[in-house]
């Protein structure tokens, strides 16, 4: 989000979802998973159910009485897991928490490449990192962010990228070899690309009276 104030808050809640609780609930036969089609992307949006916004919002609630948290957080988490479950999305989560070590590992590569996104990435490295080997871990890798190791750190660079010129006023070659680039122009190629428009044209517009407001998008 590119403003907010104490007027117009911006609120935003991540909540991690713990896998033993996913596969619990889903061990209960009363439990129907939606099922949707099996080429969904790996990071995707959802509609917010009524039930769902209100289960986050108690779970955020409890803040004004922490003396419940350590008894009632469990349980909200537990149905907002339910409710993701039910929804649009419930295959998908179904496939995560029952894809056991694959999953994990995928994960451990996934969180080096966030944490190190600004560093050259070599797929063989990534793979001894996961336990895995290149192939394997360009599959399931695919099938958690709809994305190759190297397009997940373009787009986390580019991001990052975009974040510095908004917030922090740098330039386009400034920006590009803070997040790793070595090359201007192949920074201002990737980004044209992947935003639709050149660096610093892109922070006008961003900046220009009524612009939409800017979102980052992750990795579930």
């Amino acid at each position: 989000m590119i403003e907010a104030s104490e007027a117009v808050p911006c609120l935003a809640l991540s909540l991690k979802l713990e896998m033993r609780v996913v596969r619990e609930l889903l061990s209960r036969e009363k439990i129907e998973v939606a099922e949707t089609g099996s080429n969904s992307p790996g990071i995707a949006l959802g509609e917010t159910t009524v039930e769902f916004l209100n289960a986050c919002c108690r779970l955020v609630d409890l803040l004004r009485t922490p003396q419940d948290i350590p008894f009632l957080s469990g349980l909200i988490q537990r149905e907002i897991i339910y409710r993701i479950l039910r929804g649009a999305e419930g295959t998908r989560l179904r496939a995560i928490a029952t894809l056991g070590d694959q999953s994990h590992r995928t994960a451990k590569a996934i969180a080096w490449i966030r944490a190190n996104y600004t560093k050259p990435l070599r797929v063989e490295h990534l793979a001894e990192i996961a336990g895995m080997g290149v192939s394997t871990l360009h599959h399931h890798f695919r099938g958690l962010t709809a994305m190759s190791p190297l397009q997940y750190q373009k787009q986390l660079r580019l991001q990052a990228a975009r974040g510095r010129m908004l917030l922090d006023g740098l330039d386009a070659a400034s920006a590009g070899f803070e997040v790793g680039y070595e090359s201007v122009s192949q920074f201002n190629r990737e980004y044209s690309r992947f935003f639709g428009q050149p660096p610093m044209r892109d922070i006008r517009t961003l900046h220009s009276p009524g612009a939409p407001a800017l979102e980052s998008v992750s990795n579930r």
